[in-house]
């Protein structure tokens, strides 16, 4: 497969900055979809505008296909002022030569189909962009560039201000274009969903890897082990020459030997991410059985209600997510709990020992006349952190900010790296209570692996509205959904239960554990699996009778049995596999029973779930 664009000992620098890549030669073939991750500041944006020519290298060379069509969406827009959404989107602005006339175009079921998917159908055509907010402004430039042909699409940072359904929207449209596709995002289930590869821009190189976020994070672990391998083993040579030279005449001694395992045995012997009766428990210990409770409350923001009569509890150590739409009100009802807000009509009680701390999407309260670690001091020298007490310099340290950028005043800080000290200001206080507004805002991927681990041992309460699939899956137990009709409806199948409640798209198929952990707790119990978790006039299936209840309880009870026997099967089929690992005949043999019972689970699996959502529903 020929490649469509080549780099070739490609290096480019700025002023103080100094080198961002040396001696990079790199190929990107016609139907390649890449995703292109690494730390703020390491040169993903750079490499981008070199792969479209829109900046030259200091040296080597980068070369184009003859007549090859790139289209190119850069983090910056710069788009006139006075130009109209039908401007930029269907005309004069963007229309290249050949692409038929502005009627054929905004007829076309494939052009509305994108400002569709992008939630655009509220912005009109003749609406100025000038005015618009940056979110805004940024769908109408996508959507412009995705209406039209391209052998090359690339993008930086295209899920920025997009929903969930919005961005699950857009890896489909992506995984069904032709044509390449380079993509720097900090959005780790899109580059699953999008990316067959991956490039990581580090220490002024790039390094190419095979398939999306997940792949790259177990390449990387599995590079991590064998170079810890070959230390230890450079280590034990040095010992033994040590000992020789002490001893004389070397002794006889047998080789050390290394064997890479697959990808899963890097992963053995590692716990569960969280351990959720302990944190439950100290969360309990440190705010008591009231964190948030609402009752019968309305929220309206500029006249437009939020929410109706919400009669909601939030419990400590719940780990909830809040998902929607822009617009829906997410914000409005984390200002709420953060008591920046007050409610417009019910009633609404904070419990006595809550400490929150609120994660906003503005950076204003960041005292720009300090240096990074005089702002983390400024609000404490060490911080507790679940079990671990770190001094600021080592929680710094974590969030990336190493010796050099911690007298960096903050003044001079990017947008990603302000973000980042947002959040260390914020855990510096050690709250009990975390309210997040969109915190993955700006951070690169490793930054988002380090906030997650903090979160893995913190024992409080949380609350995060995002559209980082990702970030909800990892940190959270529990999906609500607003959609924009003064409710707030708890989702027993997560963000897959959202997404089919938008657009009709089927719930994907999730492991035992995770539909186990989406079925709502016992109303008894309180917390946020509460039945009255949702905004008045809740809508879904009908009732179950008492009589109803009792049976599909039962039934649920026999899957749940039936799907432990048939993990006990698959379980001892792994294990016979194993054993005959070198028999041809057998090894076929049981690779296809194991196939069938694993099918069968994940029938057995998927009617579980059904009937859990309509016994949580009923």
């Amino acid at each position: 497969m020929a490649n469509i664009v080549n780099l070739d000992k490609v290096s480019k620098g700025y002023g103080a900055a100094g080198a961002l890549l040396t001696d990079v030669s790199l190929g990107l073939a016609d139907a390649d979809r890449i995703g292109v991750v690494g730390l703020n500041g390491a040169g993903k944006s750079t490499l981008l505008r070199l792969l479209t020519k829109t900046e030259e290298p200091d040296s080597g060379r980068v070369t184009h296909r003859r007549d090859l069509r790139v289209a190119w969406l850069p983090q910056q827009l710069d788009l006139a002022a006075d130009a109209t959404v039908r401007d930029v989107v269907l005309g004069t602005a963007w229309l290249a030569e050949g692409m038929g006339a502005e009627h054929e175009w905004a007829g076309d079921a494939g052009v509305r189909a994108i400002l569709d998917g992008l939630g655009m159908p509220h912005l009109g055509l003749d609406q100025p962009v000038g005015p618009m907010s940056g979110g805004e402004r940024r769908r109408v430039a996508l959507a412009a560039l995705l209406i039209r042909p391209a052998d090359l699409l690339v993008l930086d940072e295209p899920t920025n201000h997009l929903d969930v359904a919005g961005v699950a929207w857009l890896a489909r449209h992506l995984t069904g274009r032709r044509g390449a596709l380079a993509v720097v995002t900090h959005d780790r289930w899109f580059l699953d969903a999008v990316c067959t590869g991956t490039w990581e821009v580090a220490d002024q190189t790039v390094r190419a890897y095979e398939g999306g976020f997940a792949a790259w994070t177990l390449a990387r672990a599995e590079r991590a082990r064998v170079a810890a391998a070959t230390e230890a083993r450079r280590q034990n040579l040095l010992r033994k020459e040590i000992a020789w030279l002490r001893r004389g005449p070397p002794a006889r001694t047998s080789k050390p030997r290394f064997r890479i395992e697959a990808a899963n045995a890097l992963i053995a012997d590692e716990p569960e991410p969280r351990d959720t009766v302990t944190l439950h428990k100290l969360a309990t210990a440190r705010l008591g059985k009231q964190v948030y409770d609402l009752t019968d409350v309305t929220l309206t923001a500029g006249g437009t209600p939020i929410v109706r009569d919400l009669t909601w509890q939030v419990g400590p150590g719940d780990r909830i997510a809040i998902v929607g739409a822009n617009g829906a009100g997410k914000t409005t009802l984390l200002r709420l709990l953060a008591g920046v807000r007050g409610s417009d009509a019910g009633t609404f009680r904070t419990g006595a020992t809550v400490r929150s701390a609120f994660l906003s999407q503005e950076l204003a309260e960041l005292p720009v006349d300090l240096r990074v670690l005089e702002a983390v001091e400024e609000v404490a020298r060490r911080v507790v952190i679940g079990d671990r007490e770190v001094a600021a310099t080592q929680l710094a340290e974590m969030f990336g900010f190493d010796d050099r950028r911690l007298w960096t005043p903050v003044g001079d800080l990017s947008g990603g790296e302000r973000r980042r000290l947002q959040l260390l200001r914020l855990l510096a206080a050690e709250p009990n209570v975390l309210l997040l507004d969109e915190p993955t805002n700006d951070l690169d991927t490793d930054t988002l692996a380090a906030l997650e681990d903090l979160l893995d041992s913190w024992p409080g309460s949380l609350v995060v509205a995002s559209h980082d699939r990702y970030l909800i899956e990892r940190v959270t137990d529990v999906v609500y959904g607003m959609f924009g009709d003064g409710r707030l409806v708890h989702l027993p199948g997560g963000v897959d239960e959202y997404l089919s409640r938008v657009d009709g798209a089927p719930l994907a198929r999730r492991t035992r554990s995770e539909m186990a952990a989406a079925v709502p707790a016992d109303p008894a119990a309180g917390g946020a699996g509460v039945a009255e978790g949702v905004g008045g006039g809740v809508a879904g299936p009908a009732r179950l009778s008492a009589a109803e209840a009792r049976t599909a309880k039962k039934e649920l009870a026999r899957l749940e049995r039936q799907i432990g026997k048939l993990e006990q099967r698959e379980a001892a089929l792994h294990e016979e596999l194993a054993a005959k690992a070198t028999d041809y005949s057998s090894v076929t043999e049981l690779d296809g029973r194991l196939r069938a019972v694993r099918t069968e689970r994940e029938q057995v699996e998927l009617a579980w779930l059904e009937l859990a959502e309509r016994v949580g529903d009923g």
